[in-house]
């Protein structure tokens, strides 16, 4: 296919612009470079670096059409790359500020190269992205959805007290099948799929990142020791930025306080090591507890014919 050809070169407004696809063994940190250096808070040029890194070393990530994944080059800088995450028919576009010429060229190959679900794909876009936007209106996409995702500014304190009867893991005794196990009853897998196997590659795996930093993440556990909240870090120091992910709690510890505290101690852990604020979600759990709506996700299809 004339768009799957790597090295292709073409002029934009007199910039030098190379593509070429994604290779999942050598290009993956000129990527986070390329997300930590359009980085703002509120994800108006794309995803911050942890998002990608989180989904790739994720067990529940499809990596097959990573080879479709596409770089745009200006030089020797990463002028956009688009992608997808879970699942493979939602495609992200990342575009670097005075690049803007760009986004049609970038829309097109979404909606004819990257994978779908029958047959459609969806942008995943953010409040802020306009000149891609504006590209998929023209390109035939709708705006269908969205939701605002909240973060909190560490300008303001987080202090929610552990309740009584659980303790904070010493973060260098963390045990990956704890882990392993908080999450898999935390997301509800134990009540969907059974109860857990007892293996704790997808910990192991997440702790392999290249830039994973377990000893920042939290875990609470009951008086028998057992892991009942979980709430992961990925530290990112050149953004300021505390990437929290993930977070969960075990069904019947629900309701306690005890992600509050978690969150509260990753608050107490971060700012001193110089992190401004700290990614959240869009449930309104992260609200009650202080929480502000900083990101705007907006989700874009094509309107069945």
């Amino acid at each position: 296919h004339e768009t799957m050809r790597c090295n292709t070169r073409m002029e934009k407004n007199m910039k030098h612009i190379t593509t070429q696809n994604f290779r999942i063994l050598c290009d993956f940190m000129d990527v986070r470079r390329f997300m930590i250096e359009i980085y703002e808070r509120d994800w108006r040029n794309g995803v911050p670096a942890p998002f990608l890194e989180y989904a790739l070393s994720s067990t529940w990530m499809n990596t097959s059409y990573t080879h479709r994944w596409r770089i745009w080059r200006e030089g020797e800088k990463i002028a956009a790359f688009v992608f997808h995450e879970n699942p493979v028919s939602d495609v992200y576009i990342s575009l670097r500020p005075g690049c803007e010429e760009l986004a049609e060229e970038l829309v097109s190959y979404a909606a004819s190269d990257m994978p779908k679900r029958n047959g459609k794909n969806k942008l995943v876009l953010f409040e802020g992205q306009s000149a891609i936007m504006e590209a998929a209106g023209r390109a035939g996409y709708v705006r269908t959805g969205g939701y605002n995702e909240r973060g909190f500014d560490f300008d303001r304190p987080l202090d929610y007290p552990l309740p009584e009867g659980f303790r904070f893991v010493e973060p260098e005794k963390l045990d990956p099948a704890k882990i392993e196990e908080c999450c898999w009853k935390g997301f509800d897998h134990e009540q969907e799929e059974g109860p857990w196997d007892g293996t704790c590659e997808s910990a192991l795996r997440l702790m392999a990142s290249p830039h994973a930093t377990l000893s920042r993440a939290v875990a609470i556990e009951n008086e028998r020791r057992e892991y009942v909240c979980f709430a992961g870090m990925w530290w990112t120091p050149e953004n300021h930025l505390a990437y929290m992910e993930p977070l969960c709690t075990v069904p019947q510890y629900r309701r306690k306080g005890l992600a509050a505290a978690a969150l509260s101690e990753l608050y107490r852990r971060m700012k001193p090591l110089g992190a401004t604020h700290m990614t959240g979600g869009g449930n309104p759990f992260y609200e009650k507890i202080g929480f502000e709506s900083c990101i705007g996700w907006t989700f874009w299809e094509k309107p069945e014919l």
